[in-house]
Order: structure tokens, then sequence, then C-alpha cells
């Protein structure tokens, strides 16, 4: 069995081109699953349907999350095509095994307040802090994503149409209408801070840059969005994506319209919009009393 995953190993990282940590996902997976066979005299090559569906149902039953269960079938998918592939066995036993349901699970977001506070903690008398406002302020007045943003370049910055050209996923163009108080920090961004850095050659239309006159990267704007959370006292994990589904959110709460969020956020079905139609169950119930005509009792009718 360890000659097995051995070769794994090696069509993990030769033939997938896996990372390291990837790989040691991927082998930590299978090695519970040979482990779970040894209490039953089987191995990976003598296993059917059946086994697989025992071993993913122990792993519900000692509460291991379906995220988990599913990450792990998808484990034992690879492993049993590389056993295929090397003609180890003739019948794949994961092939009609449907994954655990995952259920939707509702974005995190931040509350107006909240993200008021959060701004309130940037430090404005420096020009990283005067960057950070204006990153800040375009990630929620526009709702883009973390790799858009900084890949953003000037010469889409649409001051008097109020409109950012942004390239998505796929290689995709989208115009998006950006609020006044962003553009207000973009220019000041613009005119006190970046006209004044050396930008180095390639990075001349790159919006946002770092001290060295380079793009930024996800990771230094995750943990600038961090250290703006605890900071602002924000107990919980924040990350920059929390943005986007506050300002998808925000947007539904106010009356907007689903098909004008979808186009905005550049998603290319509108089920994938829909997960922001969850509202704040007090704001529901607030809709419902002031405006339902049944929501209040009538005190005449009471006294029948």
């Amino acid at each position: 069995m360890n000659f097995l995953l051995q070769q794994f190993e090696t069509y993990l990282r030769l033939e997938r081109l896996l990372a390291k940590h990837s790989i040691k996902a991927y082998l930590s997976d299978v090695r519970k699953f040979t482990q779970f066979l040894l209490n039953k005299t089987l191995t990976p090559l003598t296993v059917d349907d059946a086994h697989i569906q025992e071993f993913l149902a122990k792993l519900h039953y000692i509460g291991i999350k379906a995220t988990s269960q599913s990450r792990m079938l998808s484990s034992l998918r690879l492993f049993y095509k590389f056993l295929s592939l090397g003609h180890h066995i003739t019948k794949d036993p994961t092939k009609l095994i449907e994954s655990p349901h995952l259920g939707k699970h509702l974005p995190f977001i931040l509350s107006i307040s909240e993200i008021e506070h959060l701004i309130k903690a940037i430090d404005h008398s420096t020009p990283i802090g005067v960057r950070n406002r204006a990153i800040v302020e375009t990630l929620y007045g526009t709702g883009i994503r973390v790799s858009e943003l900084i890949s953003l370049k000037l010469s889409h910055i649409y001051f008097e149409e109020n409109f950012i050209r942004v390239i998505g996923k796929g290689n995709k163009e989208r115009l998006i209408p950006i609020g006044a108080m962003a553009l207000k920090y973009i220019k000041l961004y613009i005119e006190g801070v970046r006209t004044h850095m050396k930008i180095k050659p390639g990075y001349l239309d790159i919006l946002f840059l770092n001290r060295r006159g380079s793009s930024l990267t996800r990771v230094m704007i995750f943990l600038m969005v961090q250290a703006l959370a605890r900071k602002a006292k924000i107990n919980v994990e924040v990350g920059p994506h929390v943005f986007r589904h506050s300002f998808a959110t925000h947007l539904i709460e106010g009356g907007a319209d689903l098909r004008a969020i979808q186009e905005m956020l550049g998603h290319s079905a509108l089920t994938t919009t829909e997960i922001y139609t969850h509202l704040d169950r007090n704001y529901l119930k607030q809709i419902m009393q002031d405006y339902h005509p049944r929501s209040h009792l009538n005190h005449d009718i009471l006294k029948v």
C-alpha cells in the first residue's frame, strides 16, 4: 500500500502539478480511508461502492462536516482515477457515489455602522492611510473582487461619467457605476499620494500601488482589512470579500433590482446573485409590520 501511495504522490506532483500543501491534503485523506479499511481486512484495490458509502457514513456519524466529507470524496475520486490509469483496478468504486449535500452558505456581511467604524479606523494622516481609504471606498462602493481591484487601471476610471471599467473572470469587461464618495477618495489618493510616487515601469496605469511603486497583492489587501477590523473592534474574521457581500446585500435591502446587481457583480448566472437575497430577519419583520395591512391587530374588532 505504501508503494501505491508513493506512486500516487508522484502522480500528483509530476502529472497533476499540484502544490505541496494540496498533495499533503490528498495523501492524508487517502490514508484515513486505508486506515478505515484495515479494520475490515480490505485494501483500496478490493473495495466496492458500498465500502465508500460506509466510510462517508462513518464520517457523518463522528461529526465530520459535509464540506470535509466532500473534500475526502474528491481525494478518493482522484486516487481511484490514478489507480485506473495505472491499470491497478478495472472498476472505479467512486464513480456512482454522490457528493454530500453542502447546501448554500449565506455570505457574512458587515452592517452599515460596522463599515463606518472600519473606515473611521483608517489613519488619514499618512499616504498609506489615504490609499487604504480609497481602496475600502472602492471595494464597498462598487462590489468588485479583490483581483479586479489590484488590476484596476487609472485609465479605466471615468470621473465625469461616474463609471469604472473592470476586467473580471474569463477576461470579461464590464462597466460599473461608482459613487461620489469612492470617486472623492480616489481623487485624493491620485492627487495627494500617487502623483508624488516613483512608479516602476509597467505599472504606470495601475491605480493602487504599494510603497515600491508596483501593484498590490491579494495578501496585502487581506492583511490591511484584517488590521482595520481589529482596530475597529470587529471581533470576527473579516476579509476583503466582505465588502462585495455587503455591497450586494445593502443594495437589495434598499430595494435594488436583482438583475442590476448581477450585472454589477459580473455574475454569469442570476442564481449566483440570488444568495444575496438573504435579508436581515429584523429588517424583514419591520417591513411586514410597516406595510402589511393585516400585521396590526384592530382593537375595534377585538371588542366584539
